[in-house]
């Protein structure tokens, strides 16, 4: 029992038949194919609620209890543990409810708890209004389901074309209800349910609440009352019902009776057709087999007794309520039995069929003609279905083909009663009364029936036989094919019948008749059969009108009477000054001629209505125009009913723009409205008047209303702007002003006798005034003031009506007030929800009022600039503006709320919400207009909630909720449909642009943000949470989440693409705004898990929507990017987590394949585009419509440039008219034609251009959410492995579809941005993966790559291993389709080659080895070892790949070598860089070859010339951009690369690279230093360098040339050196100034070692001897001169760096300091050390050069050893230098030299292991030590980053250092050999082969020496001079001396320490015992005795 007495939280009543309807709709309206099975389940689960229609649970003492003391011990709930206690109010609310609906306990409990979960979708309801409405709507949804599911059985009067299963499924399961009575529940419950005794006992117990609670209350119950009946109808037409069903609907039927209006209400009107469709034989009459099958199938046939029983209670003289109903059911039953008697066999049942006559006698006898005129057809659901309508044509039919003699009687009866009528009138006695008007009423039924056509159906053709075939191709064919759906044999007797009628037409059916063809002419092709039948009537009796012979039924007799009349009433126009004209004159028209002409006038109507062709030839008829009659008719005194039906009949003739031309003419001359004022007149005239005081006293309008319709039809068809030249001013304005001034604004004061006609001459006023205004465009000339002649005066011309329109919106005009506040009081109205005379009307004229003010808004613009620039004294303000003003009648600023609240009524009245929303998206554009809006529509609480649920209601508004079905889905359904969607899209577009704007907006009061408090600070939550409403969010989020459960992904994406695309773009807007950003992604991952739900179902497929699709996908891609991003920051690793691997893993995308989620979304997207055929003109040129096009050209919403189509319509059209001549006249339509042509193609090609914006955004997208993957998300929540697949599995797919030819360029550059990113990381990806190894902490052998171990050492496991986790192959294959990529993109495309030049320089690091430290033990492999050992991956995937790229040949070589020389700055770096990269890597030089053969070389060495100039500009102290530099750099770091060939240097001498430098002057101006201290760096950088940085950026990559150029030109050495120093003596000043050596920075010591490198191997003697030049002997001393200064300073540099005090202090400088000082302090030492080298180098070079034998050694130091035992010592006098630097050097400075460098080298070496060690043990390091390391790779952030990318970084730092001391310790060695290779040159000089000066024949021996070195060599004099000088002082003391400081000097440690180097290092070189057998030697020396 505890079970039963569990509450259901859906509620029972409410929740399963809530699904059940669900279902059935997804099954037979949406067509789901997988709803099938489950609505097989649910049908047998709910057959019993389906048998037991409508009941409810009964009450129960037990529930009683239960309920009792659920406020202590609560119920349990279904599905819920525990149970719920409820409050003490919801108990007593639940017995309320069960005694209101006499249900259980229980149920009332659970409709409550629903009505509680629902109250959010219904603002301002309580639960228990809310239950109540539940509970109805849970009965509508059973009737609704039933009903549908009856229409879907299977039938004989359509079908759904649903799948036969599916029929036949249903069919069944209704037939068992059937068996178990449905017809009697379904007639109990219509009687049963009453709306008013429903509502009595609501109202009792206050279960109703506003006036919109109670309209759906009683809507429902309608609903529900209707739905039943309809599913018995349903039946009815499908299958008819037996005779027991049949008998009970009788039954029914006899206790009916009519509404207030004498028509059936809906219910009764469906029982009414249910019981004439069981009597329907229509199918008699179809081929023999169709019948025979019915016949089986037809109760009445097959069922014994059925036609007994029915006819003898049919026959029943027992009255029913309503005779009308019996009669009309007595003629069907009558046909019936007709239609049975032609049957063959039917002799059982004559007796029945006999007495069909005394039936149908008996239906006429109780008038069924009028019962069915007055109250079927004329009931306001009758024409809603089609079957209605059918049925009772064939009921009508049928009794004219089946009875013809009844008809007959009908007629003789109908003459008969006239002749009657007339005697007595002849004799002037009353009529008879008792006179039957039988043919009478069924023509009027006829008229009645066919006067409405809402399907089309034109069933009225059946009575017209065409008896000629049609004329006109104009009137198509289409309803010739369907209309002789029956056998002709009907049509023939029902067109007999319509034409034997109207002969000898008896005056008392004349009026009838006429009717009855107005009908029957209702339809283009009845029109046209109409008119034939009128004209051939009158045609051979033209002469005797009035004889008997003529038909008075006659296109000829009718225009015949009109010119008489006029003739007649034309002679009694009174004079002007008659008074008395408007009192008829005694010879006026009588009523019955006055109705008589109406009826003409109508049926006149109809028929030019339909009928173009009608039209004209009426118009252009010699004897008839009746144009000019009806004008003078107007003219004369007829009763403005008459006139009024006279100028409907103008309005559909001027429906033809010809006639119209014509009648705006004739309106003007006849003066109608009075436009002229005649001097002489006293009064006015015309239809002014009559309004005034004819209309006014009579309280009604006719013919002001016809006025307004006939000025409508008129302005739409042809605006003449010359209207009544020559007069007055021409033009509209007398009209607009009458309309304006005399009908609109005084509409409301006048007094009205039918109160509905007041809002009808609203609304007709309104629709002229939207006409004009809809086709007016502001243009220039409007804007001034034009004038006119008239007799002689100049008067201002009128302006166009749109512009006086326009001016008067513009303003506070009592127009615009008016309107203004008309929409208030309609929205006050609509509030009521309650019927009211007029209603329709109203809308209308509410919906004009908004159109105009929308108008209004979209012209303002326009409107406004051209006022500002014309010079017209007019003031106008913005509407927006306007509509902010005040409400005179409510004194607040509320017309813009009044405007926003017609979307409450969205749902019963979509236009006019769609036009308040497009209002609201317009004037929300404004940002000040936001704020306002944002304080009015939140100061009053009610309306702010109203407001709001007016928004979310128009935002929830699925049309799917009333199923149509689909085929009947009629016009005026898919419009509202249609209008629907529009106004979401305008409120979407509304909240779009409002959220661009500053907060608060309107966007955040409807998304449901805080306006109070700041925006960020908001908690979104679920509708019903906290008393949050239901808002907008919600709204867009419930339409994206529809469909999210199933597979096929939302609904939304694919039923209504375009809202789906907003939605999208709306929350991606917030997730990307700051402010909104945290609440909304924080309320979207918790309480709706929308990313993932949604992302699961990319990507979309959509081929018709195709644009709408991909910026769906766009949208959601960029809103993942954002999440991923967030996630990823805030460390929420399991929402990244999850979303990556839906991304990235396998999802099976069709049956056995699967495929990764982001590659299936780029697979979705279509790469190619095709483009619309070009344009093939006869008439127009091209060029010039293609400038026209251009011109037309306007940004979109979007931002895209799109071709304004109506404009261009505009412009073409406009071009046409102004053609003259015939031929132009005769070209016209082909013209039109063409323009059609152009306006196609402008289409197609705006759809391509929107087309590719899509795809190009999606691509952006797809872009930026794989880079947000690889580079914002955590890098281990992807394994290498994977992400290198990855990547290569996206590089492929991007490739091959950017690769394919059908490919559209415009992709190029969003798809090479992609290319480049997943490059880069690839690259990244494959460098980690190598390094990995280096955690395990292997020995120091295996350090940076375990190439040898994991390569090559195993080669049992595997013998090849692949580079990568990708494997070789696949990075061939990028690399292929990189270089295709690359030759695709062809000349154009620098900027995609850039990015593509980018991705190839990625991709060729992979193969470049990283840097690995030099551990010194590589060396102690032999050359045989390195020369054998097996090829490595590097080198092998190098090889590979250039093969690769050697495949593509000179194509490739081509583009790139272009691409370097000329072009985008960028674009020439990147493709230098490759070049560069490229060159280093070819062995095979074929690169080198082709850029030195093609002169690509030649033209950049050529380009520095140029580069001159623009490097000059930017030494100044704000430099202009720096691209130039960069440029520069580039092209200088790929020469530098060329020149390191042997080859590429000799292509570079024979181009003149040298010489091109020499020209440069940009070296010669260096900026003067700032001496910023020692570092230089008190300044903090900034991005742009300081000038001295500048500077040396452009003169190191020259000297870095210069000095490679110099090593590897071995051939050519000596031509290299001669071009260098050329160069470095054409740039002389600048090398001395860097050779003083002015300040010590890292940078300055840059310059000096290297050009102390290139001095070394260029300026020596021998040198000049090989210049080409001619030198004279003048510039061979100048050139002397520039030499021996070089030596001199380079001399002098040595003691400088041999080591002052004032340079060595940096390495006493404290060593904690931090980062970028640290590898400053690193490059200094560096760069010192090698400055020593280079001055050693060069003092070798020297010696070498000049003296061939030892005897004769040129010494370049002086035997003084002095400086080197000063130095050991302190010293004061710190800052002079040692040797003034003309003099020569002491020798103690290459001593110094030699100690300090070994001192260097040990300290070296000890770094250099402990760093070794430390990197193979960097894990077990102190943290603070792995964070010191790190901070000087990275000086800000470290604490930041992971323990794993510290050792990262910390291993980085390392190899550098180990790197760095490798390099120090090599120059130590390379000094410690040179300075003692020159110490024992010197020394053995000095000790060996010197002359001491005070040795007797020292006069001798210095002069042979001079003569020696003279012819040796010519040497530079001025070094001799110096070199004499210095031995001049050569003493014998001196040499004594410096042997004995020498032997000081050279001691045993300092041997030691030599050796001991030379063992740890040089022997591990190669360079074997060099060093010894020096120390040997020297030793040696210092050893002899001097004597």
């Amino acid at each position: 029992m505890a079970t039963l007495l569990a509450v259901n939280s859906a509620a029972s009543l409410w929740g399963p038949y809530k699904d059940i309807w669900q279902t059935v709709g997804n099954v037979l309206w949406r067509r789901q194919p997988e709803a099938v099975h489950l609505l097989d389940m649910i049908l047998k689960k709910h057959k019993p609620d389906f048998i037991s229609l409508f009941r409810n649970p009964p009450k129960n003492v037990q529930q009683h209890e239960k309920v009792q003391k659920a406020s202590t011990e609560g119920v349990a709930i279904q599905g819920q543990q525990g149970t719920r206690l409820l409050p003490e109010q919801l108990i007593k609310e639940a017995f309320i409810l069960s005694d209101l609906f006499d249900i259980g306990e229980l149920a009332a409990v659970e409709l409550l708890l629903a009505g509680e979960h629902q109250q959010p979708h219904f603002p301002g309801l309580t639960r228990g209004l809310v239950a109540v409405l539940l509970y109805w709507d849970g009965k509508r949804c059973i009737a609704n389901s039933l009903k549908a599911l009856i229409q879907s059985r299977r039938g004989k009067t359509w079908t759904l074309e649903l799948s036969p299963e599916l029929v036949s499924m249903i069919t069944r399961f209704t037939d068992e209800l059937m068996e178990q009575g449905l017809t009697y529940k379904v007639l109990t419950l219509v009687s049963q349910i009453d709306v008013n005794n429903e509502f009595e006992k609501l109202q009792r117990e206050r279960g109703l609440g506003s006036e919109k609670h109670r309209k759906e209350v009683s809507d429902l119950i309608k609903e529900c009352r209707q739905s039943l009946a309809e599913s018995i109808f349903s039946w009815a037409c499908q299958s008819p019902l037996g005779k027991d069903d049949t008998l009970l609907l009788i039954g029914h039927l006899e206790r009916v009776t009519v509404e207030a209006n004498g028509s059936l209400d809906a219910v009764n009107l469906a029982l009414l057709m249910a019981l004439l469709y069981c009597f329907d034989i229509s199918f008699i009459e179809q081929s023999t087999e169709e019948r025979d099958d019915m016949i089986h199938q037809l109760p009445l046939l097959t069922e014994r007794q059925y036609i007994a029983s029915v006819h003898s209670r049919l026959q029943d003289s027992q009255p029913w309520k309503l005779p009308g109903l019996q009669a009309t059911v007595r003629l069907a039953w009558a046909l019936a039995l007709r239609g049975i008697s032609q049957l063959p066999d039917v002799t059982a049942v004559a007796e029945f069929t006999e007495a069909d006559e005394a039936m149908a006698e008996l239906a006429i006898a109780d008038n069924v003609f009028l019962f069915l005129t007055e109250s079927v057809v004329v009931s306001e659901n009758f024409y809603q279905d089609e079957f209605y309508i059918r049925r009772i044509h064939n009921l009508i039919t049928d009794f004219l083909a089946l009875m013809p003699m009844k008809v007959k009687q009908l007629r003789n009866r109908a003459d008969e009663d006239a002749r009657m009528i007339h005697m007595s009138m002849q004799m002037g006695n009353e009529p008879p009364i008792s006179l039957r008007r039988d043919l009478e009423h069924l023509m009027l039924l006829i008229g009645e029936l066919y006067r409405k056509n809402p399907f089309n159906l034109e069933l009225a053709l059946e009575y017209w036989c065409p008896s000629e075939p049609l004329q006109t191709t104009t009137i198509l064919g289409s309803y010739l094919g369907v209309a002789h759906q029956r056998p002709p044999q009907r049509q023939v007797v029902l067109s007999k019948f319509v034409r034997q009628m109207g002969d000898l037409l008896p005056p008392t059916i004349y009026i009838p008749y006429l009717k009855m063809l107005q009908g029957l002419a209702n339809g283009p092709q009845c029109a046209h059969y109409c008119f034939s039948l009128l004209k051939v009537n009158g045609s051979s009796h033209v002469e005797n009108i009035q004889g008997t012979g003529g038909s008075p039924v006659s296109w000829e007799h009718f225009f015949h009477s009109l010119m008489l009349y006029h003739e007649h009433l034309r002679k009694d126009l009174p004079s002007a000054d008659s008074v008395h004209y408007r009192h008829l004159p005694s010879r006026g028209i009588t009523q019955k001629e006055q109705d008589g002409l109406i009826a003409f006038l109508q049926l006149t109507s109809t028929i030019i209505t339909w009928s173009e062709n009608a039209r004209l030839a009426l118009c252009e008829h010699p004897q008839w125009t009746p144009v000019v009659v009806i004008l003078g008719l107007l003219q004369c005194s007829i009763p403005p009913v008459l006139k009024a039906e006279l100028l409907r009949t103008l309005s559909a003739f001027g429906k033809s723009p010809e006639i119209a031309a014509f009648l705006w003419q004739s309106l003007e001359y006849t003066q109608i409205l009075q436009t002229v004022r005649v001097p002489s007149q006293r009064q006015a005239v015309g239809i002014e008047v009559e309004l005034n005081e004819i209309e006014s006293r009579c309280e009604e309008y006719p013919l002001t209303r016809a006025f307004c319709q006939l000025i409508s039809t008129l302005v739409e068809s042809s605006f003449p702007s010359n209207l009544g030249a020559g007069l007055r001013p021409p033009g509209f304005d007398p009209y607009l002003q009458f309309l304006r001034d005399s009908v609109f604004l005084r509409f409301r004061t006048r007094a009205y006798r039918r109160a509905a006609e007041k809002w009808e001459v609203a609304e007709v006023v309104l629709e002229v005034f939207y006409k004009l205004l809809r086709d007016y465009e502001p243009q220039l000339e409007d804007f001034v003031d034009q004038f006119v002649e008239i007799q002689g005066e100049e008067i201002i011309a009128y302006k166009p009506p749109g512009f006086s329109l326009m001016y008067h919106l513009l303003n506070e005009s009592p127009m615009l007030e008016l309107a203004l506040s008309l929409l208030e009081e309609g929205v006050k109205q609509l509030d009521t929800y309650a019927p009211f005379p007029g209603k329709k009307h109203l809308e209308k004229s509410v919906q004009h009022c908004l159109a105009l003010l929308n108008l209004t808004l979209q012209k303002e613009n326009l409107f406004m600039d051209l006022l500002r620039e014309s010079q017209l004294a007019l003031i106008v303000s913005p509407l927006e503006q306007l509509l902010q003003g005040i409400n005179p009648r409510t004194k607040k600023a509320d017309n813009v709320v009044n405007i926003a609240r017609y979307l409450y009524h969205g749902n019963t009245n979509p236009e006019l919400a769609f036009e308040s929303a497009k209002i609201l998206c317009c004037i929300s554009c404004n940002t000040n207009i936001q704020i306002k809006l944002v304080g009015d529509f939140t100061q009053d609480q009610s309306i702010s909630q109203k407001l709001m649920a007016g928004f979310v209601e128009c935002l929830d508004s699925e049309d799917t909720d009333e199923f149509m079905r689909l085929e009947e889905g009629s016009e005026f359904e898919k419009k509202l449909a249609g209008i629907r969607h529009e106004t979401r899209i305008h409120i979407l577009n509304l909240l779009i642009t409002s959220l661009e704007r500053n907060p608060p907006s309107l966007a955040l009061y409807l998304l449901g943000f805080e306006l109070k408090k700041p925006v960020s600070t908001t908690n979104l939550q679920d509708p019903g949470v906290l008393g949050c409403p239901r808002t907008c969010l919600h709204a867009i989020l419930n339409i994206l989440e529809k469909g999210t459960e199933g597979r096929t992904g939302p609904v939304a994406v694919r039923e209504s693409p375009q809202l789906a695309e907003l939605c999208y773009q709306v929350i991606y807007q917030l997730c990307a705004c700051s402010d909104t950003s945290g609440p909304t992604m924080r309320y979207l991952r918790t309480s709706q898990d929308f990313l993932f739900s949604q992302l699961q179902h990319l990507p979309f497929s959509n081929k018709e929507y195709e644009i709408s699709m991909l910026n769906q996908m766009s949208w959601l891609m960029k809103t993942a990017c954002i999440e991923l991003r967030v996630t990823s920051l805030n460390r929420q690793r399991s929402h990244t987590q999850r979303l990556l691997h839906l991304l990235l893993d396998d999802m099976p995308v069709k049956p056995y394949s699967v495929r990764r989620k982001i590659l299936s979304i780029l697979d979705s997207i279509d790469f190619s585009q095709e483009i619309p055929e070009p344009l093939q003109l006869d008439f127009f040129d091209r060029v010039q419509i293609e400038q026209v096009i251009a011109n037309c050209e306007h940004k979109n919403l979007r931002g895209q440039t799109v071709c304004n189509v109506k404009l261009l319509h505009r412009v073409l059209v406009a071009e046409v008219n102004a053609l003259q001549g015939m031929a132009a006249i005769g070209q016209r339509p082909l013209l039109m034609e063409e323009i059609s042509t152009i306006l196609q193609y402008v289409v197609a090609r705006n759809k391509l251009l929107q087309c590719l914006h899509a795809k190009r955004h999606v691509l952006e997208s797809w872009r930026q959410l794989v880079e947000i993957i690889l580079t914002a998300c955590p890098q281990d929540l992807i394994q290498t492995e994977d992400r290198q697949l990855i990547i290569r599995d996206i590089l492929q797919d991007v490739h091959d579809k950017i690769l394919d030819d059908e490919a559209a360029q415009e992709l190029m550059p969003v798809v090479a941005g992609a290319v480049f990113t997943l490059t880069a990381h690839l690259s990244q990806a494959v460098r980690t993966e190598q390094k990995q190894p280096l955690a395990s902490g292997l020995g120091e052998a295996h350090y940076a790559f375990m190439l040898d171990s994991s390569f090559t050492s195993p080669p049992a496991q595997n013998p090849v291993v692949d580079f990568t986790s990708v494997g070789d192959s696949s990075l061939h294959i990028i690399l292929k389709k990189l270089l295709d990529f690359i030759l695709k993109t062809g000349g154009g495309f620098q900027r995609v080659r850039t990015h593509l030049y980018g991705s190839l320089l990625y991709y060729l690091q992979i193969a470049q080895r990283p840097d690995e430290p030099d551990t010194l033990e590589a060396a102690k492999k032999t050359m045989w070892e390195r020369l054998t050992a097996p090829e490595d991956v590097f080198s092998k995937l190098q090889r590979e790949n250039i093969a690769i790229i050697e495949s593509y040949g000179a194509a490739l070589m081509e583009v790139v070598c272009r691409d370097a020389c000329d072009g985008h700055e960028i674009g020439r770096m990147l493709a230098l860089a490759l070049l560069d990269r490229i060159v280093s890597v070819d062995k095979q030089q074929q690169w080198l070859l082709y850029l030195s053969n093609s002169g690509y070389l030649k033209v950049l060495v050529d380009s520095l010339v140029e580069d001159d100039h623009t490097l000059q500009s930017l030494l100044t102290p704000q430099p202009p951009l720096l691209k130039a530099l960069y440029t520069y750099e580039s092209k200088m770091a790929f020469l530098t690369r060329v020149a390191k060939i042997q080859q590429g240097a000799l292509e570079l001498l024979r181009s003149g690279v040298i010489v091109r430098l020499a020209q440069c002057q940009v070296y010669d101006m260096r900026p003067e230093m700032d001496s910023q201290g020692m570092f230089g760096m008190r300044d903090p950088p900034v991005f742009i360098p300081t000038p001295v940085d500048r500077y040396r950026q452009i003169l190191l990559p020259a000297l870095r040339l210069c000095q490679v150029i110099l090593t590897s030109s071995m051939a050519q050495h000596l031509q290299a050196a001669g071009q260098v120093l050329q160069f470095l003596i054409s740039h002389s000043d600048t090398i001395q100034a860097i050779l003083r050596c002015q300040d010590v920075s890292a940078g300055s010591l840059q310059e000096l070692a290297l050009l102390t490198g290139i001095i070394s191997k260029a300026a020596l003697p021998g040198i000049l001897s090989e210049l080409d030049v001619d030198v004279n002997e003048g510039s061979l001393m100048e050139l002397q001169g520039h030499i021996g200064r070089f030596q001199r300073q380079c001399l002098g540099l040595l003691s400088r760096f041999g080591g002052s005090d004032r340079l060595r202090q940096f390495k006493f400088q404290d060593d904690n300091v931090e980062g970028d000082r640290v590898n400053k302090k690193d490059e200094i030492e560096l760069a010192m050390q090698q400055i020593c080298a280079n001055v050693m180098e060069y003092c070798q070079s020297l010696m070498m050069q000049s003296s061939p034998t030892f005897q004769h050694a040129v010494c370049l130091f002086t035997p003084s050893l002095s400086e080197t035992i000063n130095r050991d010592g302190p010293r004061q006098d710190t800052q002079a230098p040692v040797v003034p630097y003309w003099r020569l050097p002491g020798l103690g400075i290459i001593v110094y030299l030699l100690k300090q460098s070994a001192n260097d080298f040990f300290s070296y070496y000890d770094s250099h292991r402990r760093s070794v060690n430390k990197l193979q043990n960097v894990e077990q390091l102190p943290p603070d030590e792995i964070k010191e390391l790190c901070q000087s790779v990275m000086p800000a952030g470290v604490d930041k980053i992971s323990t794993a990318q510290k050792y990262v970084l910390a291993r980085r730092r390392l190899v550098k250092l180990i790197n760095n001391r490798a390099k120090l310790l090599s120059l130590c060695s390379f000094i410690i050999e040179t300075c003692l290779f020159i110490l024992w040159r010197h020394l053995e000089y000095y000790l060996l082969h010197c002359t001491p000066t005070d040795s007797q024949d020292s006069l001798f021996a210095s002069r042979t020496l001079l003569k020696s070195r003279r012819l040796q060599d010519s040497f530079a004099s001025e070094a001799n001079m110096d070199f004499r000088s210095g031995l001049t002082v050569v003493s014998q003391h001196d040499i004594d001396q410096l042997q004995a400081d020498a032997i000081n000097a050279f001691g045993e440690s300092l041997q030691k320490k030599l050796l001991d180097i030379e063992g740890l290092y040089s022997k591990v070189r190669s360079r074997y015992s060099f060093i010894q057998a020096l120390v040997r030697r020297v030793r040696g020396l210092l050893r002899i005795s001097r004597n």
